[in-house]
């Protein structure tokens, strides 16, 4: 890139979409502007995997004034991705024909993995160098993601089907959280994570992950610990 080149990225999550933009400088980019909105897709969604008319036009809404802002960037420096709410969409197409317009950008829709690569990257460089690997956590409005990385090479990725907005709407309709609603949510939760359970303990100074070894996944993952 050009020193004061501008370049941005755009995340469109399952609860809120976000853009920065920043500016190439000494080799670095360098943060000049931050936007957010939420637009709660995954309310919208439902079993069948189509989106309703309002958060859809909501999201449209978000990418356009978004859209205003890139006017100034350079396509071929601007990334858009989309995650969790977006491939559960039957019939993608029909809202990123839209969206992109509205943006101004072509839109990814990204895997799992690829979204929790992303989420340690953003992480690690944020955060001082270590020699410990380290794991990161990512609770987003649709999906959650584990990471296991080194400084910036994030080495076991995992992402899996639970999220707040989804999981608020169907094991707390209403907004109302009673003791057996709590007890059924978490039980559900403990079902879909039950390949990518996870506790950190610090033996010996040293970061570690305790595992049940009867999982094939935490095997795998294990072994990018050790």
């Amino acid at each position: 890139m050009q020193e004061g080149e501008l370049l941005a990225a755009v995340d469109l999550g399952s609860n809120s979409f976000h853009m920065i933009v920043a500016r190439y400088e000494h080799g670095v980019p360098r943060l000049i502007d931050r936007l957010r909105e939420t637009t709660r897709m995954a309310a919208g969604l439902d079993v069948n995997g189509s989106l309703d008319a309002e958060h859809r036009q909501r999201a449209l809404d978000c990418l356009a004034r978004f859209g205003q802002r890139l006017a100034g960037v350079a396509p071929q420096h601007v990334r858009a991705v989309g995650t969790n709410t977006l491939r559960q969409l039957l019939h993608p197409q029909e809202f990123l024909r839209p969206a992109e317009r509205a943006l101004g950008q072509p839109i990814e829709i990204v895997s799992g993995r690829e979204e929790a690569r992303l989420i340690f990257l953003g992480v690690a460089h944020g955060l001082p160098s270590s020699r410990q690997r380290r794991l990161v956590v990512d609770i987003g409005g649709g999906s959650t993601e584990f990471i296991i990385g080194h400084q910036l090479e994030p080495l076991h990725a995992e992402s899996i089907q639970v999220g707040c907005v989804a999981s608020s709407l169907r094991f707390f309709p209403g907004g109302k959280i009673t003791r057996k609603r709590w007890h059924t949510r978490a039980r559900k939760s403990a079902c879909c994570c039950s390949n990518s359970r996870w506790t950190i303990a610090k033996p010996a100074g040293r970061n570690a992950l305790d595992r049940p070894a009867r999982s094939r996944s935490s095997r795998r993952w294990s072994r990018g610990w050790d």
